[in-house]
């Protein structure tokens, strides 16, 4: 399948791009739409992966532009985690693991196939900083190697004020839990 939209689908995604970034510039102090735009528009593939984080649910906006590396990087920032995006396992282990009621797709698949990747615990706590997310679903974020080796996973909400990080067994999966994830341009 090729990850490029059409000319139409474009001009679309980049004008909801450009007014959710005008309307949050909370999330993006002193950065200018229009460097972002020429960068999305040399990117066809990541404007691809932006599309596909826009149609599942997860509002992406800009949140941090590395000056050495000249990248922007999106987050997704739906309110709550992505509707498209949740009753999911962790990752194909998980999923192969189950011996009834599979889910349909596992996190770290669908993430792949959008060519995004999941929000670290520390990115995760950073996009908190840009408003209140998750205050009534879950994000599964990127798990360390030493927990998916015990058979476990990670996921993080906001209540009460304050960041939490839980663990369940990889192979779980809820209606109120989906992922966020990221897209460095």
């Amino acid at each position: 399948m090729e990850k490029k939209l059409s000319s139409s689908e474009s001009e679309a995604l980049l004008k909801t791009l450009k007014e959710r970034f005008e309307k949050n510039q909370n999330r993006h102090e002193g950065l200018e739409w229009d460097k972002v735009q020429v960068k999305l528009e040399a990117n066809p593939e990541k404007l691809w992966s932006l599309n596909e984080m826009e149609r599942t649910g997860g509002e992406p906006d800009v949140v941090h532009y590395d000056k050495t590396t000249d990248e922007y990087t999106f987050y997704d920032c739906a309110a709550e985690s992505p509707k498209e995006r949740r009753s999911l396992c962790y990752d194909r282990q998980a999923l192969d693991a189950r011996k009834e009621n599979k889910p349909k797709n596992s996190v770290i698949d669908l993430a792949t196939a959008m060519g995004i990747s999941l929000l670290s615990e520390e990115q995760y706590r950073e996009l908190q900083k840009l408003g209140k997310f998750d205050t009534k679903t879950s994000s599964w974020i990127e798990t360390p190697a030493e927990i998916r080796k015990l058979g476990g996973a990670i996921f993080a909400d906001f209540r009460y004020g304050t960041v939490f990080v839980y663990h369940n067994g990889a192979e779980s999966y809820y209606a109120a839990r989906g992922f966020r994830g990221a897209l460095k341009v």
